[in-house]
């Protein structure tokens, strides 16, 4: 059973209270999980950058916000990974397929790709690394523009998927980097990782620095058709935020912050961003979660 839930007029009728079905569970080291949930409206409406507050369990009052990291909305289902953080998390985890889960989505501002700069960088950070694994898929299947998305990925856990060596190629990678994500290579989409905890193929740095050695390696004719994408930690975003202003880039971030209702009515979410009128406070759940770095991290 599911109904509209109306939360302003930017965004009546896009927000559903919906009752998920449970259809699958994965377990990763590092106390990761992905989610697959029978969601149609919630998929039918969802873009990257677009999150769920979900019920982790009947005697948990408070939701937990989660990335989308995949939808179909013909097969109506939806996929969430999250690193389990505290006991609402904990019991999500736990929760058993066939299972109901109350869910309010899809919530907020996604990614906006622009046509112009079809060769999209894409940094992911973390439990920022879904709406970056749905935005690359949503660019694999676009015909608006030649879109070359190159996925990179941070975490100092072990990533919740088998890396394996790379199939694509990507000109100005240092040598030896060459693990990727498999779902990405088969999409062609070119993927690399980074991580400072020795895992092999890896990047032996943060993903930013590895974003910067490729970006160092091209032509400005190059640079002029990329945009900047990234999801993650805050200390990641703002380090991206100076990457883009290193090689006057544009740049998107989706911001992680903690929320009570994730549909605007509280505000407990809210961020100073700079806007054309001056300084303002944003609701990150239904202004955001995507907003222009250079509004938010300050030169």
């Amino acid at each position: 059973m599911s109904a509209p839930l109306t939360v302003g007029k930017a965004h009546r009728g896009t927000i559903c209270l919906e009752d998920a079905r449970l259809l699958a569970r994965q377990s990763f080291s590092g106390d990761q999980y992905i989610l697959r949930l029978e969601a149609p409206r919630c998929a039918a409406r969802a873009t990257p950058g677009s999150f769920v507050h979900i019920s982790c369990d009947p005697d948990i009052p408070m939701r937990r916000p989660l990335s989308i990291m995949r939808a179909d909305p013909h097969k109506g289902w939806i996929d969430l990974l999250f690193k389990v953080v505290g006991d609402g998390l904990a019991a999500l985890a736990e929760r058993k397929v066939g299972e109901t889960l109350s869910m309010l989505g899809p919530i907020g501002h996604g990614f906006e790709p622009h046509p112009a700069r079809p060769l999209t960088l894409l940094i992911g950070g973390g439990v920022g690394i879904p709406p970056m694994i749905f935005l690359a898929e949503q660019l694999a299947g676009r015909d608006d523009a030649q879109w070359q998305p190159l996925v990179l990925m941070g975490s100092e856990i072990p990533f919740p998927f088998d890396t394996r060596p790379s199939t694509i190629m990507v000109p100005g990678i240092p040598h030896g980097v060459i693990a990727a994500m498999p779902a990405l290579d088969a999409m062609g989409v070119a993927s690399r990782l980074a991580s400072k905890a020795g895992f092999p193929g890896c990047y032996d740095g943060w993903v930013t620095q590895l974003a910067d050695d490729w970006l160092h390696t091209l032509a400005r004719e190059r640079r002029a058709e990329i945009e900047i994408f990234a999801c993650g930690p805050t200390l990641m975003l703002e380090a991206t935020a100076r990457l883009a202003r290193k090689y006057e880039l544009p740049c998107q971030v989706s911001l992680e912050e903690f929320m009570a209702c994730a549909v605007g009515g509280c505000a407990g979410c809210a961020v100073r961003v700079d806007t054309d009128d001056g300084p303002a406070m944003k609701r990150v759940c239904v202004d955001g979660p995507v907003f222009d770095a250079y509004s938010v991290f300050a030169g």
